[in-house]
C-alpha cells in the first residue's frame, strides 16, 4: 500500500486528536472507573478501529483491509496478555483507584512511542534483509512453544519484577514513598522527588516493550507495510485502559488463554518461514490473509468458550467442596 507522507501526518494527527479526547472525555478529572464507562470506551475504540478498517477497504482494497483487522485482532489478543502484568504493577504499586485510569493513559502512551520505534526499525530491517523472516518465524515458534510449557506447568507471576530500567531510574532519580494526587514530581526539604505516580507510568511503558518483543515480529508475519502495523498497534493499545476496567475480573477466567496465544503466535511463525522461503525462490505455498484471519478468530473464540467452561466447572467443584466442609 502507497501510503504518502501527507496521509502518515494525517493519520497521526488523528490519532492524536483521539487521544485527546478520549483524555479530555473521561480521563481528565481522577475517578474511578465504572463497568458501563469502561464498556462504553470500549466500544468506541473497536468501532473506530472497525470505520478505520473499513476506510482502508474502500480507499486501499481488501488486502490492506484484511492485513489490518487480522493485525488489530492479534495485537489486541496480545494485549489482553498484557493486562495480566498490569494488575500486578497496580498491586505491587498500591495505585489508588481513582488514579489507576491516569496511570494507565500515561503509560500506555509511552508504550505506543516506543512501539513506534521498534516498527520503524523492524521495517527498515526487514527492507534489507529478508532473511530476517527466518528469524522473526524462528523467534516466534519458539515463543509458542515456551508458552505452551508455562501453560502445561501451571507457571504464572505472582510478583512483578521491575526491569532493568526501571530500577536504573529509581536509583538515579529518588522518589517519595506516598502518593501526591497525579503529580509526578515533588519537592521535599528542597530535593525534587518522584511520586509514585510517575514510577509505575513508567513501569507499565517499559513493561509492554517486553511484550512487543513478540507482537512485533508477529503482525510483521501478517503484513510488512509499516502504516498498517503502526496503526494496528494504535488502535489495539488505545482501547487498553478501558479493556483493564471492563475484563479485570475476568482475566482470571481466561485458563487457556496461554494456549490460544501460543497456537497464535506458531501459526504466524509458520507462515513467516513460508514466505521466506517464498522469496528466497523456493516453490511453496503461501498462507493468505484471509486465511490468517480466520484462524486467528476460530483459535480466540475457541480459547475463550473452553476457558469459561474450564473457570466454571472449577468454580463448581470448589463450591460442592465448601458445601461438604461446612457439612463437616
Amino acid at each position: 500500500m502507497d501510503v504518502s507522507l501527507t496521509l502518515w501526518v494525517l493519520t497521526i494527527l488523528g490519532l492524536c486528536a483521539l487521544i485527546a479526547a478520549d483524555f479530555f472525555i473521561g480521563g481528565r478529572k481522577p475517578h474511578e472507573v465504572s463497568l458501563k464507562e469502561a464498556g462504553i470506551w470500549t466500544a468506541v475504540w473497536m468501532v473506530l478501529a472497525g470505520l478505520f478498517g473499513l476506510g482502508l477497504l474502500l480507499f486501499g482494497g481488501g488486502q490492506p483491509a484484511g492485513e489490518f483487522f487480522a493485525g488489530f485482532i492479534t495485537e489486541k489478543s496480545l494485549s489482553v496478555d498484557n493486562l495480566f502484568v498490569f494488575v500486578l504493577i497496580m498491586g505491587k504499586f498500591a495505585v489508588p483507584a481513582i488514579y489507576q485510569q491516569r496511570v494507565l493513559m500515561v503509560g500506555v502512551l509511552i508504550a505506543l512511542v516506543l512501539r513506534a520505534a521498534f516498527i520503524a526499525a523492524g521495517a527498515a530491517i526487514i527492507a534489507n534483509f529478508s532473511w530476517v523472516f527466518y528469524l522473526f518465524g524462528a523467534f516466534l515458534v519458539w515463543t509458542a512453544w515456551k508458552l505452551i510449557q508455562e501453560a502445561r506447568a501451571g507457571e504464572t507471576e505472582e510478583e512483578y519484577e521491575e526491569n532493568r530500567l526501571l530500577k536504573k531510574i529509581e536509583r538515579r532519580f529518588p522518589s517519595t514513598d506516598r502518593y501526591y494526587g497525579t503529580r509526578l514530581f515533588v519537592v521535599e526539604n528542597g530535593r525534587r522527588l518522584m511520586t509514585p505516580m510517575l514510577v509505575v507510568m513508567l513501569a507499565i511503558g517499559t513493561t509492554d516493550v517486553l511484550f512487543a518483543l513478540d507482537s512485533i515480529p508477529a503482525i510483521f508475519g501478517l503484513t510488512q507495510d509499516p502504516y498498517i502495523v503502526f496503526t494496528a498497534n494504535a488502535f489495539a493499545l488505545m482501547g487498553l485502559r478501558q479493556l483493564y476496567f471492563l475484563i479485570g475480573g475476568l482475566l482470571r477466567k481466561l485458563v487457556h488463554l496461554s494456549y490460544g496465544l501460543s497456537v497464535i503466535l506458531g501459526f504466524i511463525g509458520v507462515k513467516l518461514v513460508l514466505h521466506a522461503l517464498h522469496e528466497s525462490g523456493v516453490a511453496v505455498p503461501e498462507i493468505s490473509t484471509p486465511l490468517s484471519l480466520g484462524v486467528i478468530c476460530v483459535v480466540l473464540l475457541v480459547t475463550t468458550v473452553t476457558s469459561l467452561r474450564a473457570a466454571r466447572k472449577q468454580e463448581s467443584a470448589e463450591a460442592a467442596g465448601g458445601r461438604q466442609d461446612a457439612r463437616v
